[in-house]
């Protein structure tokens, strides 16, 4: 790879005992790319903190209150960084040659406050050919916003922003070179995690419903998952998608079942949406 001379960038990564993903996602980042690399740490009782001691970033501690701001936000509130730009990245992501060559020379000259990315999906051990395509608004300039507040009362115990979007004020562009989206810690965490999602997707629902102000700052997918997370539909409509238009099914069976997941996901949401509302019985019937 081309020698790089550090950008004005701050890498952050939020981590909670993230020990068998941040050592490959700290050396995907090098020593000669950003100017800064912090580790936000929510009190990891693995070896989460010396490895990233160990390859020389930054550890700063967190402890959630449980109130407004999460993790990223409190960070950028109480430890502002000092450079132009700031890219928050988890521990299961890698940056690659392509995203740093092109990052390096967008950055540089930029107007814009912030770009969406793109990331690469891997599951079952291998890279996804198709399907949904992953995209994040992570990467933006200090000072042109901030992620989204939501009032949570502790929907769960997810101290960190989940899908909130970071809420910027200017242009909006893309950086099109992938980074690498890559879990190593087993079906097991994937399952688990998605259940703690979906139990926070649908609170957050019932929440925008009662506050219909809120859905006016949504992307038009936001809106659209908003709606359709509401009906029976939501899962069936995700796995067509996922794995026949998206082209999932050029995956095999790993494509198979990472759509037949995804819309157990959605599923999910809906039902515990579902759930919530006041039982109706037909009382005519009995």
């Amino acid at each position: 790879m081309m020698s790089l001379v550090p950008i004005d960038l701050t890498i952050v990564i939020p981590v909670l005992n993230e020990e068998k993903n941040i050592a490959l996602c700290l050396d995907a980042i090098g020593k000669d790319f950003a100017r800064r690399v912090v580790v936000i740490d929510s009190g990891s009782t693995d070896r989460t903190r010396k490895i990233a001691i160990d390859h020389g970033a930054e550890v700063i501690d967190f402890e959630w209150n449980g109130q407004f701001p999460k993790k990223r936000n409190w960070f950028l509130r109480n430890h502002t960084p000092s450079t132009s730009w700031v890219l928050f990245l988890d521990a299961d992501e890698h940056l690659t040659d392509s995203f740093k060559k092109e990052a390096s020379l967008v950055l540089s000259h930029s107007k814009k406050s912030g770009y969406w990315l793109n990331y690469t999906i891997h599951f079952l051990g291998s890279r996804l050919k198709g399907g949904y395509p992953l995209r994040k608004l992570a990467l933006f300039r200090i000072g042109s916003g901030e992620y989204e507040e939501i009032a949570e009362e502790r929907w769960s115990n997810l101290d960190m922003e989940i899908h909130e979007h970071p809420v910027l004020s200017g242009e909006i562009g893309m950086i099109k070179a992938p980074i690498d989206h890559r879990d190593d810690r087993g079906i097991d965490h994937y399952l688990a995690k998605h259940k703690d999602y979906a139990s926070w997707e649908a609170s957050r629902i019932r929440a925008a419903k009662a506050n219909p102000s809120a859905f006016k700052r949504w992307t038009w997918k936001q809106k659209l998952k908003f709606h359709l997370s509401q009906s029976w539909m939501a899962g069936p409509v995700y796995f067509l998608g996922s794995y026949v238009l998206m082209g999932g099914f050029r995956d095999g069976s790993r494509g198979f079942v990472f759509a037949l997941l995804k819309a157990a996901y959605f599923t999910q949401v809906y039902c515990k949406i579902r759930e919530s509302l006041p039982v109706m019985r037909d009382e005519s019937k009995r």
